[in-house]
């Protein structure tokens, strides 16, 4: 990957529907070039596919956070289990350094994070957390 297939993903995140002539335009390319490497980007699934993101989705996105979890288990899988019953926890990643898991939450409001939150905290082994909450995203 190259600094123009670089761009052009830039170009895509910003617009999925761009049409390849303004792509093209916007990458000093020709057109069949520009298709060209989108066709070898998804080929090579680089881009695994174009989505959509809706007026209402972001308007009812309530409130976003990333909460930091450490943990002392001998069985992680345990407490990724019960974080996956919280309806709040969207994504579960693990994570090296001082953090073990790292939780992708949404709420709809304080409250109901809050009150994830308390349910992340309980489950057993779970020794610490750090929560930060998201505010204005900076999108490219």
């Amino acid at each position: 990957m190259d600094d123009t297939d670089r761009k052009l993903i830039g170009l895509l995140r910003d617009d999925g529907r761009m049409p390849i002539a303004v792509l093209s335009a916007k990458l000093g390319v020709s057109r069949g070039t520009a298709q060209n490497r989108l066709d070898k980007l998804v080929e090579h699934g680089d881009i695994l596919g174009f989505t959509v993101r809706l007026k209402t989705e972001e308007a009812d996105q309530g409130v976003r956070a990333i909460t930091l979890v450490e943990e002392q288990s001998k069985d992680i899988g345990k407490i990724i289990h019960a974080l996956r019953q919280i309806p709040e926890a969207k994504a579960i990643y693990t994570a090296n350094g001082r953090w073990d898991l790292m939780v992708d939450m949404a709420a709809a409001d304080l409250k109901a994070l809050d009150d994830a939150l308390t349910l992340v905290r309980r489950i057993e082994r779970v020794v610490r957390t750090e929560t930060i909450i998201l505010m204005t995203a900076h999108k490219r």
